[in-house]
C-alpha cells in the first residue's frame, strides 16, 4: 500500500450549503417569470409591435435551454462551484443591461444573458451529490430541483407588486441585487467539489447542440405568430431534425462528448427525461391560466376581477407548497424509491387539474388548485434528479442533470406554445381585444391532464431502483465490525477506519473513492468511531483520498477484486503541516 498526499484539500461542506444553493436556484428561476406581470404592456413600454416584444421572453428561454447542458459539462470538467458563480455573474450583467434600457435590441441582449443562469440548477445538484452524505442528499436535491417552480411561483406576486407601484425597470435592479447576493453567499459558504470528469470540452458538440435547440425551440415559441404550417416554421423544424441527427452521430464518435448519448439511452435516464418533458408541460399550464382567470373582469361572467398583486398572491402557494414538499419527498423516496414518488406526484397533478375543471368560479378555489398542484409538481420535480443521479457516474452528474433540466425547459416551451394557441383560438374579440374564454381555460387544463397521463405511462417503464430496505446486509464478524449503516455499502467495496497520526479515530473525515481514470466513484463521511464504507462500481485499482479538519490530506492506492467481500483498509491521516 502506498501513500501520496493530495495537493488540493477541499473545505468541508457546512450546513448552510443546501439553503445557499437552493437560494441560487430560486434566484435563477425568478428570471423566467420576472416579466409576466407586465407582459401585456411590453409592446408599449418598448415602443414595438407585440410580435417583436415576445422576443424579450423567447430570448431568455432559448439561452437557458442552450446553457443548461453546456454549463453542466463545463462544471464536470473545471469545477461546478466555479461555473455556478460564472452563471450567476452573467445573469447579474444581463439584469443590469436590461435595467438601463428601453431599447428592444438591447433589452433582448440583456434577457439573453439572464437566461444563461439556468445552468445553475444542474450545477447545484452536482455540488450536492459531491459534498453531502447520502442521508441528506435526497431532500437537498429535491429542494434544488423544486427551486425552478419555487422561484417562478414567488416571483409572480413580488414582481406584480413592484410593477404596480414602481417603474418596471426596478424588476431588473432587484434581480441583479439577488444575483449579487447569491454570488456572495456561494463564495462564502460553498466549497469547490473535488470531482472532475476526464477529457476536454467538446466545442463542436456544444455548437451543434446549440444550433439544433435554437432551430427546434424557435418555431415552437413563434409558431403562433408565423403560422404552424408556414414555410418558416416547417423549414426550421426540418433543419432542427437534420442538425440534431448529425450532432448525435458526431457525439457517438467523440471520445469526450458534450452529452454521453449511450448513457442517455439507458432506460432509467431516457424515460426520466421523457417524463420530465410531460411534467414541464403540466407545470407551465397553471402558470399561464390561473393569473389570467383571476385578473379578468367580472363583467365577462367568469373572470374573478382580482388585481395583479392579489392574483400573484393566490398563485404563490404553488411555489411555497413545492418548497414544503421537499422533506416529505425525502421520507417517501427513502422508503419507496424515487420512481414511486414520481408516479405519486403525477397522480396528484392529474387530480389537481381534474378537480380544477370544476373549481374556477371563486378566488379561493384558485388557491386550492395552486396548493394541490404545488404538492404534485413538487414531488415530481424532486424525484427527477434522484433518478438521474442514481443512473449516471458521479463525473457526469452536471451534464446529465443539465440535460434533464433542458427536458423540463422543452416541456414548458411546448406548453407555452400550445396553451397560447388554444387560448388565442378560443378567445372572444371584445373591442379589438382578444379575451380568453372559460372554454379555453378548461381545454388547457385537459391538455395538462393528458400530458401527465403520458408521463405516468413513461414512468411505469422506469427500471425499479433498489430501496435502502432491500439492500443485502453484510454479516459482521465481530462487534468491532458491526456498523449496520455502513455494512450495506461495504458489500462490494472498501471499509475501515480513519485514524489520526496517533491512531485515534477521526469522525466526519471525508473519504473519496477515485477510479483509474481519475474520476470520483464515491464519497462518504466517517462515523463517530472513525469507520467508513464505500462501494465500488467494478473491480480494479482505486485511490482513497481522505481529508479532515486539523489533519493533513492522504491518498491510499488499493485494488478490489470485484467479488462480494469488502477490502479492509484503514486510512492514517498525517498531522497537519503549519507553514511559519
Amino acid at each position: 500500500m502506498t501513500h501520496t498526499t493530495t495537493d488540493r484539500p477541499t473545505r468541508e461542506a457546512s450546513g448552510a450549503v443546501v439553503p445557499v444553493l437552493a437560494f441560487a436556484g430560486i434566484v435563477v428561476a425568478v428570471m423566467q417569470t420576472l416579466l409576466v406581470p407586465v407582459i401585456k404592456d411590453l409592446p408599449q413600454l418598448l415602443g414595438t409591435s407585440p410580435s417583436n416584444a415576445t422576443w424579450v421572453l423567447t430570448s431568455t428561454l432559448l439561452s437557458g435551454a442552450v446553457a443548461t447542458p453546456i454549463m453542466g459539462r463545463l462544471g464536470d470538467l473545471y469545477g461546478k462551484r466555479r461555473l455556478l458563480i460564472a452563471s450567476l455573474a452573467v445573469m447579474v450583467v444581463g439584469a443590469l443591461v436590461s435595467a438601463l434600457t428601453s431599447d428592444l435590441i438591447t433589452m433582448i441582449a440583456g434577457r439573453t444573458l439572464q437566461g444563461f443562469a439556468m445552468g445553475a440548477i444542474p450545477l447545484g445538484i452536482g455540488l450536492m451529490r459531491d459534498m453531502l452524505p447520502r442521508e441528506k442528499l435526497g431532500s437537498a436535491m429535491a429542494l434544488m430541483s423544486s427551486s425552478i417552480g419555487v422561484g417562478g411561483g414567488l416571483a409572480l406576486p413580488l414582481a406584480a407588486l413592484v410593477a404596480q407601484h414602481a417603474d418596471w425597470h426596478a424588476l431588473f435592479y432587484g434581480a441583479a441585487g439577488l444575483g449579487a447576493l447569491a454570488i456572495a453567499l456561494t463564495l462564502l459558504v460553498v466549497p469547490e467539489s473535488p470531482a472532475r470528469a476526464e477529457g476536454t470540452f467538446d466545442v463542436l458538440g456544444a455548437i451543434g447542440l446549440s444550433a439544433g435547440l435554437v432551430l427546434f425551440l424557435l418555431p415552437i415559441t413563434k409558431g403562433s405568430d408565423w403560422g404552424w404550417t408556414s414555410g418558416t416554421t416547417l423549414g426550421l423544424f426540418a433543419a432542427a431534425a437534420v442538425v440534431l441527427v448529425l450532432w448525435g452521430v458526431m457525439e457517438l464518435r467523440v471520445k469526450a462528448p458534450l452529452v454521453d448519448l449511450r448513457t442517455t439511452a439507458r432506460p432509467a435516464v431516457l424515460f426520466t427525461n421523457l417524463a420530465s418533458i410531460m411534467v414541464g408541460v403540466s407545470f407551465y399550464v397553471v402558470s399561464l391560466v390561473l393569473p389570467q382567470l383571476l385578473q379578468l373582469p367580472k363583467a365577462t361572467g367568469y373572470g374573478l376581477g382580482q388585481s395583479m398583486v392579489v392574483a400573484g398572491l393566490l398563485v404563490a402557494p404553488l411555489g411555497l407548497t413545492m418548497m414544503v414538499t421537499a422533506p416529505v419527498y425525502a421520507r417517501l423516496s427513502a422508503r419507496y424509491g424515487p420512481k414511486v414518488t414520481l408516479i405519486l406526484g403525477m397522480l396528484i397533478i392529474a387530480i389537481g387539474y381534474g378537480a380544477g375543471l370544476g373549481l374556477m368560479s371563486a378566488a379561493w378555489q384558485s388557491l386550492v388548485i395552486a396548493v394541490v398542484l404545488g404538492a404534485g409538481i413538487g414531488l415530481a420535480y424532486s424525484s427527477l434528479p434522484a433518478l438521474i443521479v442514481g443512473a449516471v457516474p458521479a463525473s457526469e452528474t452536471g451534464a446529465a442533470n443539465g440535460l434533464n433540466t433542458l427536458m423540463r425547459s422543452i416541456g414548458t416551451s411546448v406548453s407555452s406554445a400550445v396553451i397560447g394557441m388554444v387560448l388565442a383560438d378560443t378567445a372572444n374579440d371584445v373591442g379589438g381585444v382578444a379575451v380568453p374564454t372559460m372554454h379555453g381555460f378548461r381545454v388547457s387544463f385537459l391538455i395538462a391532464t393528458a400530458a401527465v397521463a403520458i408521463g405516468l405511462v413513461l414512468a411505469l417503464f422506469l427500471p425499479r431502483q433498489q430501496r435502502p430496505s432491500d439492500a443485502p446486509r453484510l454479516r459482521a464478524s465481530s462487534e468491532e465490525d458491526a456498523v449496520p449503516a455502513r455494512a450495506e455499502e461495504a458489500l462490494r467495496g472498501f471499509r475501515g477506519r480513519v485514524l489520526d497520526a496517533h491512531g485515534v479515530p477521526v469522525a466526519r473525515a471525508r473519504v473519496t473513492l477515485i477510479d483509474r481514470r481519475g474520476r470520483q466513484a464515491g464519497a462518504t463521511l466517517s462515523e463517530p468511531d472513525g469507520s467508513y464504507a464505500l462501494a465500488v462500481p467494478a473491480q480494479g485499482p482505486y485511490v482513497l483520498a481522505a481529508k479532515a479538519v486539523g489533519h493533513g490530506p492522504l491518498a491510499s492506492s488499493a485494488t478490489h477484486a470485484g467479488d462480494a467481500r469488502p477490502v479492509d483498509l484503514d486510512l492514517a491521516l498525517p498531522a497537519e503541516t503549519v507553514t511559519a
